[in-house]
């Protein structure tokens, strides 16, 4: 137990130099948390969109709403189902909807941004129960009104309660604004389908969305409509839908980021290397008067390894903490499938805190192993002589 409450106390005595090593390990720790919070955050609101209840109807071979076509005569097969749940009037719970990108500018900077639209009907509303007015009401029927997701009306301008914007050569009132609990609705804005598809002259819906009367009958509904002459279409359930819509970008941002912070590790590392030379070298009789005692090398290697990794943990703690607090922080980025942009959040998981860890472990075991080694090989006789 002496090397290693020796190593530890070493720490102490040198607070200078295990501050600037482990505040070195903690940025690296930091941006590899950041990454992996930021590819969490959005698989994390794309998957909390949608529910495994509903089921989502596109063209086939189409990869997102933003690129399907399903004309109303299809619409009314689909619509006409058995497995499709109805509502306490007995009306099928199905809807056609229409999705359209516009461009806006952002409060501030006035930088143009393309801007999911999205064509709804009252069926829509009741399929999706997480959405929530805020403010406001919603709009008329047959009237050039909207509401907006509350993380819209922040970012864009035109876009707050009351205020207007002009698209498909109509000006548009801004009458509510809506929450969904984080998921993806709140970068979108809404409108009555016929009046969308009427401003933008598009005769046909970009996707049905269907609710299902239980959980177990998606597979019998996919199989007739995918197997029906009449349709051309592929269904999916909802909450799969939106989580596949993130699974590319996700991918993409931890590549890239965990690249990045590799590249920034080997400053780290070397770091905690130099930093472990240099307490063998400053220690060397000590070392030696160890050895003399009776210690054998690999005490003496644990001892140095775990001093290593000490640092390293220290480092790795302070790195997740520093990045904990990006979950109070909103970011937006362009979605792949759809090319709009969403808004999300940061988002910490056990998972992350762990992986964080042990990079930063790995890490100090890689800048402390060939000092430990050093250590460990140390000659009794020359490690005296040397005080």
């Amino acid at each position: 137990m002496i090397p290693f409450y020796y190593s530890f106390r070493n720490l102490w005595t040198r607070r200078l130099t295990t501050l600037f090593t482990a505040g070195g390990m903690a940025m690296v720790v930091f941006v590899f948390s950041t990454v992996l919070m930021l590819a969490n955050g959005l698989e994390k609101t794309m998957v909390s969109t949608g529910s495994d209840q509903n089921a989502i109807v596109l063209r086939k071979g189409s990869a997102s709403e933003a690129q399907s076509m399903i004309d109303r005569e299809q619409a009314n097969i689909i619509k006409s189902q058995p497995e499709i749940a109805g509502d306490t009037a007995g009306r099928p719970l199905a809807a056609g909807e229409a999705l359209v990108l516009i461009n806006l500018p952002k409060r501030g900077t006035h930088k143009p941004s393309n801007i999911a639209l999205r064509g709804v009907n009252p069926e829509s509303l009741s399929m999706r129960p997480e959405v929530k007015l805020t403010a406001g009401r919603l709009w008329q029927p047959g009237s050039s009104e909207i509401i907006a997701g509350i993380s819209m009306a922040k970012r864009f301008e035109g876009v707050g309660l009351g205020e207007t914007i002009r698209f498909g050569m109509r000006e548009w009132k801004v009458v509510g604004l809506f929450d969904s609990g984080g998921a993806a609705y709140e970068s979108e804005i809404w409108v009555d389908a016929e009046q969308l598809i009427q401003a933008f002259r598009r005769p046909v819906f970009s996707s049905v969305l269907l609710q299902l009367k239980s959980s177990g009958d998606f597979n019998s509904l996919k199989n007739r409509l995918e197997s029906d002459p009449r349709l051309t279409v592929a269904v999916e359930r909802e909450k799969r839908y939106y989580a596949r819509q993130s699974e590319v970008l996700a991918m993409f941002i931890r590549v890239l980021g965990i690249f990045v912070t590799l590249v920034f590790s080997l400053g780290a590392v070397i770091g905690a290397m130099i930093t472990m030379y240099g307490a063998v070298s400053n220690r060397t009789t000590e070392i030696g008067t160890l050895r003399a005692m009776g210690f054998q090398r690999r005490y003496i290697l644990g001892a140095f390894l775990m001093e290593s990794l000490f640092l390293s943990l220290i480092g790795g703690a302070g790195g997740v903490f520093l990045a904990s607090f990006l979950g109070f922080t909103t970011v937006s980025t362009t979605n792949f499938a759809t090319f709009s942009e969403i808004a999300f959040r940061f988002a910490l998981s056990p998972s992350i805190i762990f992986y964080s860890l042990l990079f930063s472990l790995m890490m100090g075991f890689t800048g402390g192993v060939l000092p430990a080694l050093q250590a460990a090989r140390k000659n009794i006789v020359q490690a005296l002589r040397s005080a």
